[in-house]
């Protein structure tokens, strides 16, 4: 993690867009525009055609994805990537997080009203089950940047206050809190928390773990997936986990 490296990037990103708001303008979104840059600051490495498909970053060594989310998009590209050269899939995370409603016919902006939601590693999850078939590749890679983010919205929502089912309209990072890096599958045992008991329910790994029990019903199938972990019975109606002896 490189903070310093971060708010460079930012700052080429704002400094682009001539906008002031800071955001918005490019034909890209924000946090895409400056991880790009957080992964690779010479442009030359960017947007460049490989395989038929056009790589987010692609150094002539190895190349950079970066999803905000939709992993089904990704297959195609994996397809065709991974047999040929390294591949790094950077999905930007929501650490802690700033709504700010736009009023689209005015432009007038809300203030800022902070998220309940904490974001952490644990919420990927649901896009990797999409990539699933490829998580063993020794090709394959991931970083997981932890953001602070303003995020805009646009009141275009079909309720009363516009705000539910609403669009989102970009988002602003603000400081990079920290960053998770998997270079090979066992990488992810680093998210087994160490004083779990075992053996454990999807309940009990979610109460250490400091996360929603609906996301912990996400990980464990997939950590097992990924054979980090086994099954070991149930308890109740509830399966029993522990951790995969290598």
């Amino acid at each position: 993690m490189d903070r310093e490296a971060f708010e460079q990037a930012k700052l080429k990103v704002l400094l682009k867009q001539n906008d002031p708001h800071g955001f918005g303008t490019l034909k890209e979104k924000t946090v895409h525009a400056v991880m790009k840059l957080y992964y690779e600051p010479d442009e030359d490495y960017h947007e460049v055609p490989v395989e038929g498909y056009i790589a987010d970053i692609y150094d002539g060594k190895r190349i950079v994805e970066i999803q905000n989310g939709n992993f089904n998009r990704l297959r195609p590209k994996l397809a065709a990537f991974l047999p040929l050269y390294p591949v790094m899939v950077v999905m930007p995370v929501p650490h802690r997080k700033w709504v700010i409603w736009m009023d689209e016919e005015t432009g007038e902006l809300s203030k800022k009203h902070k998220s309940p939601v904490t974001g952490n590693v644990y919420h990927v999850f649901p896009e990797l089950y999409k990539i699933r078939q490829y998580l063993g590749d020794p090709n394959l890679s991931f970083a997981f940047p932890l953001i602070d983010m303003d995020e805009y919205r646009l009141l275009n929502g079909w309720s009363k206050n516009r705000k539910r089912g609403s669009s989102r309209y970009d988002r602003m990072p603000l400081e990079l809190f920290d960053e998770v890096v998997i270079e090979r599958i066992e990488d992810f045992m680093q998210l087994v928390p160490a004083s779990l008991e075992e053996p454990f329910t999807v309940k009990d790994f979610a109460k250490t773990a400091g996360i929603h029990r609906d996301l912990s019903g996400s990980v464990l199938p997939l950590l097992t997936h990924m054979q980090i972990l086994e099954r070991a019975g149930k308890r109740g109606r509830e399966y029993l986990y522990e951790v995969r002896e290598q």
